[in-house]
């Protein structure tokens, strides 16, 4: 019986030659990586007593969340993010002004490759899997023995295949493929995600990593793309000097294999307060009022998400009385896109464009909603309070959706822009 992508890494980092779904493997991690909530939010785990780590080379410290700091809160768990990392010879140590929300750095600065598995203290860390690796999100109990023994269990889990074909139509990325998904299949909890077929070679590594990242929304346990050209391109331009691809085998075993037509695929909107099951075209809800847009996050902070933002926007105005925030995923991205004038653009059609964080996305800072108000967002959740009152909505969608919206102040599709 062949293997599944999944199964394969999680079969090699457990030294063993074959794994089905069921089976309970302890693994060595390549990589285990924590941000500053694990130092912030107290009561969460007695990490300061932890007297040895085996790998620090393994280990992995970032600001993301909150940053610059917001608050006392954030600026004492910085201070004893800093200090855990100093004693511990952690060198790994991302610190503000060379900061990326977490799922962005582990691309950018090479954690993220073919064949590894890593570990997070995140539930989004699936979003790795657009590198060709098994990558999933763990507690701080589970996180602090895996930064102490460099190593944890998993269960071997079902796998669903979706098997991808043509290309995406103008004005459609990467998101909406995600939303369709989760609104015609829903849920996946217990199921690992792979995908396969002609049509993933038209898919960029930025939408790869954006329908990546998204799955953690209907509870996958990985989330992983095939290793193929365009992947390998991107990490030699990296500087990759050794790609480790992952295939499967051609008689693997899978739950589900399901077949979508990329070319079908529309603009879709994520309605409140959840998302599997909850997923539209674009086209039912056109027309809803908007107080505020915001385009960022691990899922749409990169820089080809503020090209198509911008494209739309140019010589444009965001609406009166909406908002709109841009959110930079990385300084890096931050930079490339001031440089390419997208940063310009989005300035001068009256965006707000804040430093790369987490910010809004999870209630931190920087764009919170008030009391009655609707957001529709490129963020990775909408549940009830999540980017601020209790009362208010978050409505999720990809950035060329997000930028038309901002220009009539409802929800526009993006095609008639």
């Amino acid at each position: 019986m062949g293997m599944t992508m999944s199964e394969k890494i999680l079969s090699a980092h457990a030294g063993v030659a074959l794994c089905k779904p069921g089976d309970i493997l302890t693994c060595a991690v390549d990589f285990a990586a924590n941000h500053d909530m694990y130092f912030t939010v107290g009561g969460q785990i007695d990490y300061e007593s932890v007297s040895k780590i085996d790998y620090p080379e393994r280990n992995i410290i970032l600001l993301d969340h909150a940053v610059p700091a917001p608050t006392l809160g954030d600026a004492t768990g910085a201070v004893k993010a800093r200090k855990f990392a100093k004693k511990h010879g952690i060198k790994n140590f991302f610190d503000i002004g060379d900061h990326a929300v977490i799922h962005q750095l582990l691309a950018e600065r090479g954690f993220a490759a073919p064949g590894r598995l890593i570990t997070c203290g995140d539930s989004h860390t699936c979003a790795a899997g657009a590198f060709n690796c098994a990558a999933r999100g763990f507690g701080p109990a589970e996180m602090t023995y895996v930064w102490c023994k460099g190593e944890t269990w998993f269960q071997v889990s079902q796998t669903i295949l979706y098997q991808l074909k043509g290309e995406l139509p103008p004005m459609v990325s990467g998101k909406d493929l995600f939303l369709y998904i989760a609104g015609v299949y829903g849920d996946a909890t217990g199921y690992s995600i792979e995908f396969g077929g002609e049509g993933v070679k038209s898919l960029s590594i930025s939408q790869r990593q954006s329908v990546a990242t998204m799955c953690a929304e209907i509870n996958a346990e990985f989330a992983i793309f095939p290793c193929d050209e365009v992947l390998e391109e991107w990490l030699e331009a990296r500087g990759d000097t050794e790609i480790n691809a992952v295939h499967p085998d051609a008689d693997a075993v899978y739950a589900h294999v399901r077949e979508i037509n990329l070319s079908d695929i529309v603009p879709y909107v994520a309605k409140p307060h959840f998302i599997p099951d909850n997923c539209v075209p674009v086209t039912q809800v056109q027309g809803l009022k908007l107080d505020q847009i915001l385009i960022g996050s691990c899922s749409n902070g990169r820089t080809e998400d503020m090209r198509d933002a911008a494209e739309i926007l140019r010589g444009k105005r965001v609406a009166s009385g909406t908002r709109l925030i841009v959110t930079p995923a990385s300084q890096r991205v931050y930079l490339e896109s001031l440089r390419l004038g997208y940063i310009e653009t989005l300035v001068e059609a009256g965006a707000v464009v804040t430093n790369a964080t987490c910010g809004a996305c999870y209630g931190g800072h920087l764009g919170l909603i008030g009391p009655g108000e609707r957001c529709l967002s490129t963020t990775t959740r909408n549940f009830k309070g999540r980017m601020g009152a209790a009362d208010s909505e978050v409505m999720l969608c990809a950035p060329a959706t997000a930028a038309a919206s901002a220009i009539f102040g409802v929800i526009t599709d993006p095609r008639d822009v």
